[in-house]
């Protein structure tokens, strides 16, 4: 197969940042709905063979045949990428019954932290002291949020911790591979073998689904297969920590959704929180900028 070299055009894999995270914010509001309805396994379930559909017509027009698409040199690899990312899905659906859209994505928006502090030993990507810095602020933004040793600490504001532990992994694993495989073989693998991995469960836990809200499930398979077709053309385009700042406008465009539509309240710690992890992320990138420009 031919190898496909990842593309550094920083520009358009920022657009296509941004596009994912506005989609993720309306997906995101769509599963608190479904999951506080119904069982959290049986909707990514549903979600997962919409999107295993969907990329495997994606790879039938692409290069012609889901044979040519599932040919890798990294099977192993590309297979464990898509485990990381539909339990991050479960984990993190999980988190917005219990916690909420607007507490867990400011937690879960340490993740391009994250992916920024091990693109270097991941990926090779230059990692200066600066930003190292800029990282460490965003964490102490983290710790702000949940307040650890204060008596309104809660065990589940960990959930979405891990999930964003999990994301930054996929998204390490998903920049590593398209060095070598082109988007429609990393979206096939992420569709076809997450739906295995998670079908399973969901037939377990099946439950019946009002007419209505097989209307939100409709919506969810959409923006769950756009949301991730634009994260994968994101990390094909750019280097990881050059986009990942931009992954911080989900923060707000989630905000919007949790406190409009669902009447969530936002504590002044995590608005603390977020406005130092946000910060980090957008001095990351203006380092980014100036090194590209001095370049």
């Amino acid at each position: 197969m031919d190898q496909v070299m990842a593309k550094n055009d920083t520009r358009l894999g920022i657009l296509f940042m941004i596009g994912a995270t506005l989609v993720f914010a309306a997906q995101d509001g769509i599963s608190r709905h479904l999951a506080s309805e119904y069982n959290v396994f049986m909707v990514i379930t549903i979600r997962y063979w919409f999107f295993a559909a969907f990329v495997m017509g994606v790879a039938m027009k692409q290069v012609g045949s889901l044979r040519k698409a599932a040919q890798t040199s990294q099977r192993g690899l590309q297979i464990f990428r898509a485990f990381v990312l539909v339990a991050e899905v479960c984990v993190m659906v999980a988190s917005f019954t219990v916690l909420g859209l607007v507490e867990s994505h400011a937690v879960f928006v340490c993740y391009p932290l994250l992916v920024a502090a091990l693109s270097g030993p991941i990926l090779g990507e230059a990692v200066g002291w600066r930003r190292w810095a800029a990282i460490g602020m965003g964490f102490v933004g983290v710790l702000i949020i949940l307040q650890p040793g204060s008596g309104v600490f809660q065990l589940a504001a960990l959930i979405p911790l891990l999930a964003a532990s999990m994301f930054a992994l996929y998204g390490l694993l998903t920049r590593y591979v398209a060095r070598k495989d082109s988007s429609a073989t990393s979206f096939f693998y992420t569709g076809v073998w997450g739906m295995i991995f998670v079908t399973p469960l969901g037939l377990y836990m099946w439950e019946p689904m009002t007419a209505s809200d097989w209307g939100w499930m409709g919506a969810l398979c959409v923006t769950g297969a756009l949301g991730h077709w634009f994260l994968i053309k994101c990390y094909e385009m750019a280097e990881a920590s050059a986009v990942q700042p931009f992954a911080y406008l989900q923060l707000p465009f989630v905000s919007v959704v949790g406190l409009a539509v669902f009447g969530e309240e936002m504590r002044t710690n995590v608005v603390i929180g977020a406005v130092l992890v946000v910060a980090a992320g957008l001095f990351t990138f203006w380092r980014e900028y100036l090194k590209r420009s001095a370049r």
